[in-house]
């Protein structure tokens, strides 16, 4: 037989081939050099037939930009946030000088309910965990010698997103740089919070509103900003499965949708700006499927359920954590190669976002060594293990698709149960999220308990060691950040403050957007506290049901 004879495979990619590259594929970064092996076999950029269609194309179950990481490579977040604006500002500055390519800001607990610093119900957790902002004097603290527009900053900030992206526009202001450069996230995502994470301060009706004149605003006046990121990470962080994860985070997706076109907004005007945060955990390949099946499942409820048009409203953009819980305080070196098979799970499984936890985070806030570490888990993903340069690369394995397929299945048929009870809103306030989450983590910690799942170091192959090095928070941060509260207050404007505040319950009361006034107040230097206090008093505290 000569070689003449010999007939090549039909290339079941070369339509996708030629509509993606065409004859400029150097325009895409298609150098060939780039993509070989070690022994200089070209990775060509995509393999299959895979049943999930082409990558960058309806219903996106292979990516959704056409060449994925061939073309760019995630953004690589580390969440920091700690004792003071000023502190967690040089934590910002070293983690951009080691190569960090967004940033992500954690906030303390007070600052997320919406509570001063010095209010006798937050000082005990003043700058414990996460960053305390009281006014835009933090938000100036916190960005100092950063320029908005050359940043993306991801805001971990739900019941009072609203005013701190009011702070962060109002500091692009003071730098010079138009609001419509900036970009980056807020969460925005208080339905999770009523079912797993806690952290809520008004009523969910008046809450919804708050989320949706965000939105609204951003459509305006912000229109690269994601306004929301829809959770599924702290669902997955309360102990849910995966099916559950998607399935929850979906369903509140829809009660949002549905919010924003109740308030009057086109869902092709606000869609293409939803983004998802999701858990990125232990088990590699039913996390792969997980991300697979989540793109396909929302383009799909997007067209089809909400007839939206256009197709970046299809397109589920997502940011991934590795998982918090899985993380341990004995054998704390084990976590390193749990996150490294999460995160490369989420990169399998394309992710835009990605952040590593550290190695210590079980026993405090994480090191400079441990972040640095968990930092270089990315990059040395990202440029030494070749997984980036093929899209989609385990697309068409019969396990990915049947696994991709069962999660999908699962996760739809979950999705129907809580539309026929009204919807996500109904099945919290019943507390059916919470029940449902509350069984799997309780049937975890019992395989756990029994030895039913190993976990390495805590119930198989335990030894005895001394505690690694741990990061403690600087308490005199702590009082520079009451004093400089108390210096906002003697140098503002107070009757100028008083004037945005009640322009704010004016809009309260006339249902008019809410994000224009607080953007006053803030701009004014009214306190996060004295806003928050507000909208109390209109709308009243949050109280969940019986037993949660």
């Amino acid at each position: 037989m000569t070689d003449e004879t010999i007939q090549s495979p039909p290339d079941p990619n070369a339509a996708w081939r030629e509509r993606t590259f065409g004859p400029a594929a150097a325009r895409f970064g298609e150098r060939r050099e780039a993509f070989e092996t070690s022994s200089g076999i070209a990775r060509e950029p995509l393999y299959g037939p895979s049943p999930g269609g082409a990558p960058g194309e309806y219903p996106f179950t292979r990516g959704v930009q056409p060449t994925m990481y061939r073309g760019r490579l995630w953004t690589m977040r580390q969440y920091a946030g700690f004792t003071s604006a000023r502190e967690t500002n040089k934590r910002f500055h070293l983690l951009l000088e080691r190569g960090q390519t967004g940033l992500s800001t954690a906030f303390d607990l007070p600052t997320q309910i919406g509570y001063d610093s010095d209010d006798p119900l937050a000082r005990p957790e003043v700058g414990r965990v996460g960053v305390p902002i009281n006014s835009l004097r933090d938000m100036e603290f916190l960005f100092d010698g950063i320029r908005l527009d050359q940043v993306s900053t991801s805001m971990t900030i739900n019941a009072t997103a609203c005013f701190l992206l009011a702070g962060y526009v109002a500091l692009a202001r003071r730098q010079g740089v138009d609001s419509k450069a900036l970009r980056g996230t807020v969460q925005n995502d208080i339905l999770k919070e009523y079912a797993a994470r806690g952290n809520y301060r008004f009523p969910v009706g008046p809450s919804m509103r708050l989320t949706t004149d965000l939105m609204a605003f951003c459509a305006q006046e912000v229109p690269s900003w994601n306004t929301i990121s829809i959770s599924g990470y702290h669902i997955r962080e309360a102990g849910s499965t995966a099916v559950q994860e998607l399935a929850f985070t979906f369903s509140n997706a829809k009660s949002y949708v549905r919010a924003a076109m109740a308030a009057g907004l086109d869902v092709d005007t606000f869609a293409p700006r939803l983004s998802f945060f999701f858990n990125a955990h232990n088990d590699l390949f039913e996390e792969v499927a997980k991300f697979r099946a989540a793109r396909r499942i929302w383009a799909r409820m997007m067209r089809e359920e909400f007839g939206a048009r256009d197709q970046k409203s299809w397109m589920l953009r997502f940011h991934t954590q590795t998982a918090g819980s899985m993380l341990t305080s004995q054998q704390p070196d084990n976590n390193a190669v749990r996150v490294t098979i999460q995160a490369l799970a989420a990169v399998l499984g394309g992710t835009q976002s990605l952040h590593t936890n550290s190695r210590d985070e079980a026993l405090s806030l994480p090191t400079e060594s441990s972040v640095q570490l968990a930092l270089r888990t990315q990059q040395i993903i990202a440029q030494e293990s070749g997984v980036a340069d093929v899209i989609d690369p385990l697309g068409g394995a019969p396990y990915i698709e049947a696994l991709t397929d069962d999660v999908e299945a699962r996760a739809l048929k979950l999705i129907a149960e809580i539309d026929e009870m009204g919807g996500s809103v109904e099945a919290i306030e019943r507390g059916f999220v919470q029940r449902e989450i509350h069984r799997s983590a309780m049937q975890w910690q019992r395989e756990v308990e029994r030895g039913e799942r190993i976990i390495v170091g805590v119930n198989e192959y335990r030894t005895d060691e001394a505690p690694p090095e741990i990061f403690r928070p600087d308490d005199s941060a702590r009082d520079q950040v009451l004093d400089d509260l108390a210096a906002i207050r003697e140098e503002r404007d107070d009757s100028a403050v008083r004037a945005s505040l009640g322009a704010i319950e004016r809009a309260a009361k006339d249902g008019t957007n809410l994000m224009h006034p607080i953007l006053e107040a803030v701009d004014r230097y009214a306190t996060l506290g004295e806003v928050c206090g507000l909208l109390e008093g209109l709308f009243g505290k949050y109280r969940g049901p019986e037993g949660f």
